[in-house]
C-alpha cells in the first residue's frame, strides 16, 4: 500500500483538476518550488515519472478523490479557527 502525505495528495488532487504548479502554490499558500518538491516525492512513492501517470495511479488506488469540493472542504477543516475580537466597551 502506497502512503502519500496530505500535501502530496492535495497537489495531485489539484493537478487532476488541471491546475498548474503555480496555481496550486497560490491555492495552498506555499511556493511553487515546494509544490514541485511534493510532486517529486509523490512520483517516487508511486514509481512513476510524470504528473499524469501519478494522477492516474493515485486515482486508481483511491489515494485522491478527484473531487475539488472535497479538497476545499478538507483544507477548510485544517485551518485554525479565528480568534474572536476582544470585547470593547461601546462608551
Amino acid at each position: 500500500m502506497t502512503y502519500l502525505t496530505s500535501r502530496e495528495q492535495s497537489c495531485l488532487n489539484w493537478a487532476a483538476h488541471g491546475k498548474t504548479s503555480w496555481e496550486i502554490s497560490i491555492i495552498l499558500g506555499i511556493t511553487e518550488r515546494t509544490i514541485n518538491f511534493h510532486f517529486q516525492n509523490a512520483y517516487a512513492k508511486l514509481g512513476v515519472y510524470s504528473r499524469q501517470a501519478a494522477i492516474t495511479l493515485a486515482l486508481q488506488q483511491r489515494l485522491i478523490s478527484g473531487d475539488p469540493a472535497s479538497e476545499l472542504s478538507r483544507q477548510r477543516k485544517s485551518l485554525p479557527e479565528p480568534h474572536p475580537a476582544p470585547y470593547r466597551n461601546p462608551s
